[in-house]
């Protein structure tokens, strides 16, 4: 069975940092596509970043290019957001996704299989 489990989440004020952490467990890590996804109240969920497989390419939404990066360490099936320059529109929950079947950018799109979410508050 496919889990997956985010931390890192909090509060945190206009211009900060947060590194979210995905634990994954249940499947052969480096067979899947991972990436992180958010909604806000009110909005639709959007992809924010993922790594694809089998090349490992990363992916990032354009709103969040140059102050997010997405990393793994597949040797303890985890996966990190490391999210810097936070602003208040980054407030959401984030979900860590994983799909054995996603293709290169479909990554960022969509993912089958999903973590219970981390709630991220970015206060100005």
């Amino acid at each position: 069975e496919v889990q997956l489990v985010e931390s890192g989440g909090g509060l945190v004020q206009a211009e900060g940092s947060l590194r979210l952490s995905c634990a994954a467990a249940g499947f052969t890590f480096d067979d899947y596509a991972i990436g992180w996804f958010r909604q806000a109240p009110g909005k639709e969920r959007e992809g924010v970043s993922c790594i694809s497989k089998p090349d490992s390419r990363k992916y990032y939404a354009d709103s969040v290019k140059g102050r997010f990066t997405i990393s793994s360490d597949n040797a303890n099936n985890t996966v990190y957001l490391q999210m810097n320059s936070l602003s208040p529109e980054d407030t959401a929950s984030y979900y860590c996704a994983a799909d054995r079947r996603a293709i290169g950018s479909s990554c960022l799109r969509y993912l089958g299989r999903w973590g219970q979410g981390t709630l991220v508050t970015v206060s100005s």
